[in-house]
């Protein structure tokens, strides 16, 4: 899954890139609101964490903006902020969630898990799809029969995005934005290795390739 991570403290924003990337996210990260606001609009994110203390245009305007202009990804709004009205106004300008500073890195996490889960109409507590649930701490996979299969950081993100889109067919280039951050380079074609990765480990059934469209993770293997 990939995250924009909004925060114009360096010494903040470098530790939490370093705790969302150690989660299995693929993790940019802008200090401005200018280049934000571009980027949340340009770039198909699976979620962005913003602060609402920006240079150059703030980030509760950064966030209107993107609603105004359709953007649809979850915003958890970080902010120093702690007057219940300031996070009305958020959540009035389109914020999905909000967290106020100081905050513990798991609750973070948390609520980025719970943001992702409610936005694709999974289960609230877990994300488990057809018989597998995914175990977002120790980053495996859990099999029907309770084993369970440790996953690189790539093949985490890779399932991780199948089972939030569950019988819907997703190209390899789709699947490639959402797996790598920005600035990696992006090979579609090294999808296919990876989705292989995950049959062996998961079962072949579990991943299907529709020809011509890409690839489908079905509800009912």
């Amino acid at each position: 899954m990939r995250l924009l991570l909004v925060e114009d403290d360096e010494r903040l924003s470098t530790a939490l890139a370093e705790v969302l990337g150690r989660a299995g996210y693929a993790v940019d990260r802008v200090a401005d609101g200018i280049e934000a606001e571009y980027l949340g609009r340009e770039e198909p994110y699976d979620v962005i964490v913003l602060d609402l203390g920006l240079p150059s245009r703030p980030g509760l305007e950064v966030l209107r903006n993107w609603r105004a202009a359709g953007v649809t990804t979850p915003v958890i709004v970080l902010t120093a902020r702690g007057a219940w009205h300031e996070r009305v106004a958020g959540f009035q300008a389109g914020a999905d969630d909000y967290l106020p500073k100081p905050f513990h890195d798991e609750e973070l996490l948390a609520r980025i898990a719970a943001v992702l889960r409610r936005t694709h109409g999974a289960e609230p507590s877990a994300l488990r799809v057809g018989g597998l649930a995914l175990d977002e701490e120790h980053q495996q996979a859990v099999l029907p029969d309770g084993g369970c299969v440790a996953l690189t950081a790539t093949e985490f993100r890779l399932l991780r995005y199948f089972m939030l889109h569950p019988d819907r067919p997703l190209s390899k280039s789709r699947l490639a934005e959402h797996v790598y951050a920005y600035d990696d380079e992006r090979d579609s074609n090294v999808i296919e290795v990876y989705v292989n990765r995950l049959r062996r480990k998961l079962g072949r059934e579990r991943i299907v390739t529709r020809r011509g469209q890409g690839y489908l993770f079905p509800s009912k293997p």
